[in-house]
């Protein structure tokens, strides 16, 4: 048992080692493992259907790279452009909502700062610009770079190439890692495996669609009410949905700060803009997030933000692509390992330990 221990635990750490060394690398790869991951399930049901297993993972390909290129084309220059657009209009943005807020408010803000308020207005004024200077400059150099440039380029030729000769092999490739695994332990590793197909499925792929589902509403209908950037607002505020708490937040304030800044004194489309939010908020938190995610990932949602950051911290976009499906695999891990715990002799105490009947 200790041999075996020793083994796999070793086997893990060098594992660790390798990605950590080949991080720079790996993200067509990784990206491709995951959407075969998310695919298989399409591609088994047309296997079950009657069609070959080859020709079903062709075609899925096919749809996802048709679906992709359809994004490049018609959503992608629209969306850059937009973004764009927003970080150079962001400085006077939040000038006109300074201005806003203070010659509207200036007795009470006055009363409560005292003449340090020009000084205060000009701070905030000179730390927004030289932010969006700076992020201009991050999101230049990164796109220029000849570095990301080739990872783009891999990512586009390489991912759809490794997602098809995974979904070809997906059931050659489980069947060999359970033949590794040892015999006596297989039935606790499969019913591991399925806890966390469960959790990472249950909770990715339902957590997904709620991001899609809830982009497309707040696109559709921040761009219906003439909201300035409606659609590059809907879109990051769905996509940004799976950071508990910050996604919704993130999206509610971009939008209102921008209704304000458009519409103001109009308070009833300022209040429009605000009754979408409440609505998709309402629907994700009642229908969306029951019905297609529930309680399947099983972690907090703090825990799913620090594996957020940390996890982008250390490998970048690699990180994040693997964050949450980490996260729901630990979560299963430390459940089995509590239950275990508390089964064993370290929390129930050891017969050996009870004191002999005669001397109670």
């Amino acid at each position: 048992m200790r041999i075996q221990a020793r083994f796999w635990v070793g086997a893990l750490l060098l594992t660790a080692i390798v990605l950590w060394l080949l991080s720079g690398i790996l993200l067509p790869f990784v990206a491709g493992i995951v959407l075969a991951y998310f695919l298989n399930p399409v591609v088994a049901r047309l296997e079950r259907i009657g069609v070959a297993r080859t020709l079903s993972a062709l075609v899925v390909v096919g749809i996802m790279l048709l679906l992709v290129m359809l994004f490049f084309l018609l959503a992608l220059p629209i969306l850059s452009s937009q973004l764009f657009e927003f970080i150079q209009r962001l400085p006077s943005y939040v000038t006109r909502l300074q201005g806003l807020l203070t010659e509207e408010n200036r007795e009470w803000l006055s009363g409560i700062v005292g003449d340090r308020l020009p000084d205060m207005q000009r701070s905030i004024s000179d730390l927004m610009t030289q932010g969006v200077s700076h992020v201009l400059s991050l999101l230049s150099s990164v796109w220029s770079g000849g570095q990301a440039l080739l990872s783009l380029f891999a990512l586009l030729v390489v991912t759809p190439v490794v997602v098809f000769y995974i979904l070809c092999d997906w059931n050659e490739m489980v069947g060999l890692v359970d033949r590794l695994v040892p015999v006596p332990h297989r039935p606790v590793v499969r019913g591991l495996a399925r806890a966390m197909d469960n959790a990472v499925a249950g909770f990715v792929r339902g957590q997904a669609t709620v991001c899609l589902l809830l982009g497309g509403f707040y696109a559709v209908s921040l761009s219906m009410v003439g909201l300035n950037f409606g659609l590059l607002i809907g879109i990051v505020s769905g996509v940004i949905t799976f950071i508990p708490y910050v996604g919704s937040l993130t999206g509610f304030v971009l939008a209102m700060g921008v209704a304000i800044v458009q519409f103001f004194p109009d308070w009833s489309m300022i209040g429009t803009v605000l009754a979408i939010f409440v609505a998709g908020q309402t629907i994700e938190g009642y229908v969306l997030a029951p019905k297609l995610v529930g309680d399947s990932i099983g972690v907090h949602p703090v825990w799913l933000m620090f594996a957020l950051f940390a996890f982008g911290y250390l490998f970048g976009f690699v990180g994040l692509l693997l964050a949450v499906p980490l996260t729901a695999v630990a979560g299963v891990l430390v459940r089995f390992a509590i239950a275990r715990y508390m089964q064993s002799s370290l929390y129930q105490g050891a017969a050996e330990d009870d004191p002999p009947a005669e001397t109670r």
